[in-house]
C-alpha cells in the first residue's frame, strides 16, 4: 500500500476508533474489506457496538450501501427509528 494511502487509512482507523472502543480488531478488518469492495457483514451479541461501528463506518467514509431492518438503517442514518413522511 503506498505511503498516502497507509496513512489516510490509519487516520480513518483512528477516527473510527474513538467513536467505538476496544474494538480495534473489528475496526481494522471492516476497513480492510471495505477497500477491499467485499461485503461485510457485522454480527456479535446484543450490546457490543454493530450499530455504532456501522455509524462510524458510514459517517466516516461514506462507502457501503446498507442493507438491514428499516428501523436499523434509520437509526444509523441520524433519524431516531422515525419513519419520514
Amino acid at each position: 500500500m503506498p505511503a498516502a494511502t497507509s496513512h489516510i487509512v490509519s487516520q480513518l482507523q483512528r477516527a473510527i476508533a474513538r467513536t467505538i472502543y476496544g474494538k480495534e480488531e473489528a475496526i481494522q478488518l471492516a476497513l480492510i474489506t471495505l477497500l477491499a469492495r467485499g461485503h461485510l457483514l457485522i454480527e456479535d451479541v446484543p450490546g457490543v457496538g454493530k450499530t455504532t461501528l456501522a455509524q462510524a463506518l458510514f459517517e466516516h467514509t461514506g462507502l457501503f450501501r446498507l442493507l438491514c431492518p428499516r428501523w436499523v438503517r434509520a437509526k444509523i442514518n441520524g433519524n431516531g427509528g422515525r419513519q419520514r413522511t
